[in-house]
């Protein structure tokens, strides 16, 4: 037998990802991911949609997408019609609806159908990491739209866009987040988005509309009607059942006319979504999904008030959070003096992650001092001591927050 080592090395095409570490149990304060409450997955509810959904189904597992199409299972696509219509004012047939693996293989397929490297794309000056990481491997230069406590600030936008056409730059697409914007948690109000529509006909510029956190609004918050439903011919719109029901289930959704879901189905690259998946959320949710997600809004919302209270109590004045209106994080701004991406070892160090601002940004320029706590996972408990933590440390690499009330707990 040949003792030689055989070099794997030389075979690695270029251009891979960095390699994965090892995985690793989360560390006590884990303040970072899309994670929900454990303790609010509906575990019997589920139990008896699956027993009830297999007993009258279950034989169609035996044909892949169960022998009804590429689109996912029916029953799902229409629950998904039926709840967007109810609470987005998107009134669509299932035949614009397609079930992907997460919302991420939504965003996978929209990006490959559009984005030629070189393209320019529009995106919010503080964004989704996954949506900015996959735009970016497909060779697309970002430019950050203006923001405020209320979304994309449309003035911006337009002078933005003006300039681009006079360099003779035509945007391939606006990618926002405008219900539950990840990660400020703001809705962009009604005036705005026919605005931003407006601007997209002039423009010729499609818009990608990603409404992953739609569902996590607090009560007593309306949001204006889902872009898709003001103007479907000039968008395409994603969303998903990670926030609100259970990311492990890896489903999402994706809307769009026939003319672009006969392009995009090529694009998804797999024999279908998970089918008994598919089942057991639409024979759940057909009965079950107003009152699982008002509860569930309700949880995540007194998690906040926890969040808030402790960030308040440890940092005092020098932290400034953008107030959510509904989903799972919270968007804090430190003094110019912090730069966050010099807390994050020192803060693993003494077990708490967080998501550090330029990683959720176009640019580092006005991100550095911004972090990204995510308050959906841990119990109230943890939330208070973790926030001391990162207090702690923070004051020990940078002085901030000036100690008074923030006293390294015992």
């Amino acid at each position: 037998m040949n003792d030689s080592v055989f070099d794997y090395s030389r075979l690695y095409r270029n251009g891979l990802p960095d390699p994965a570490p090892k995985w690793a149990p989360f560390p006590k304060y884990y303040f970072i991911g899309g994670n929900n409450d454990p303790e609010q997955i509906p575990i019997e509810g589920l139990i008896d949609a699956a027993a009830s959904v297999l007993r009258r189904e279950g034989s169609k597992l035996a044909i892949y997408n169960l022998g009804l199409g590429p689109q996912g299972y029916p029953g799902l696509r229409q629950f998904v019609a039926d709840k967007s219509k109810k609470h987005r004012g998107i009134n669509l047939p299932i035949d614009d609806v397609l079930i992907t693996t997460g919302s991420g293989q939504g965003l996978d397929m929209i990006s490959n159908m559009l984005i030629n490297p070189g393209d320019t794309i529009l995106a919010e000056e503080y964004c989704y990491q996954g949506a900015l990481n996959r735009f970016r491997k497909l060779g697309a230069k970002i430019e950050g739209m203006k923001l405020d406590a209320d979304g994309i600030v449309i003035d911006a936008l337009s002078s933005q866009l003006a300039d681009l056409k006079s360099r003779g730059i035509t945007p391939k697409f606006i990618y926002t987040i405008p219900t539950i914007q990840n990660p400020t948690a703001s809705i962009l109000p009604l005036d705005r988005r026919h605005a931003l529509l407006r601007l997209a006909r002039e423009y010729n510029v499609c818009i990608f509309e990603d409404e992953c956190y739609a569902d996590l609004i607090w009560d007593g918050i309306e949001a204006p009607p889902a872009l898709y439903a003001l103007d479907p011919e000039c968008v395409l719109h994603i969303g998903s059942f990670s926030k609100c029901l259970a990311p492990a289930l890896r489903l999402g959704y994706l809307f769009a006319p026939w003319e672009q879901m006969k392009r995009l189905l090529p694009l998804k690259g797999d024999s279908g979504t998970g089918a008994l998946d598919q089942m057991v959320v639409a024979e759940y949710f057909s009965k079950t999904f107003d009152t699982h997600v008002n509860h569930l809004n309700g949880v995540l919302r007194e998690k906040l008030r926890v969040m808030t209270e402790a960030v308040e109590r440890e940092f005092g004045a020098s932290a400034e959070c953008w107030t959510p209106k509904g989903g799972i994080f919270l968007w804090i701004k430190l003094p110019e003096s912090v730069d966050v991406r010099k807390l994050i070892k020192p803060a693993a160090e003494a077990g708490l992650v967080f998501n550090e601002g330029p990683a959720w940004a176009v640019s580092a320029d006005n991100s550095f001092n911004s972090l990204r706590l995510c308050f959906a996972m841990p119990d109230h408990q943890t939330i208070r001591d973790g926030v001391a933590t990162l207090a702690q440390v923070c004051y020990e690499q940078t002085g901030i927050p000036i100690r008074s009330g923030n006293v390294q707990r015992a």
